[in-house]
């Protein structure tokens, strides 16, 4: 099983990428730069595994690049918000 088969791990896995990141020095905008980068390629190469990946493909194949990067954005929020809640409940 990949970090692409399961939401959660999924999520998991970008959170601790997103953290890796900031934890390097990298500004939010290359952050967000890349993550739209990951964001292209799954969208080009990679079948939605859920329910999940289907939507946030949906909305990047209708989103202009403006639009896009604003979802790159949301994602890395939702999943350090998840990583910050995780970490504080241990």
């Amino acid at each position: 099983m990949t970090v692409l088969d399961n939401w959660n791990r999924w999520k998991d896995f970008l959170g601790d990428r997103v953290e890796q990141a900031e934890s390097l020095g990298m500004s939010e905008e290359t952050v967000t730069a890349f993550a739209k980068k990951i964001g292209d390629y799954l969208s080009e190469y990679v079948d939605p595994k859920n329910d999940q990946d289907r939507v946030l493909k949906d909305l990047w194949n209708v989103a202009d690049e403006q639009e896009r990067l604003v979802l790159a954005r949301l994602m890395m929020k939702m999943v350090t918000s998840d990583t910050t809640k995780t970490h504080q409940s241990v």
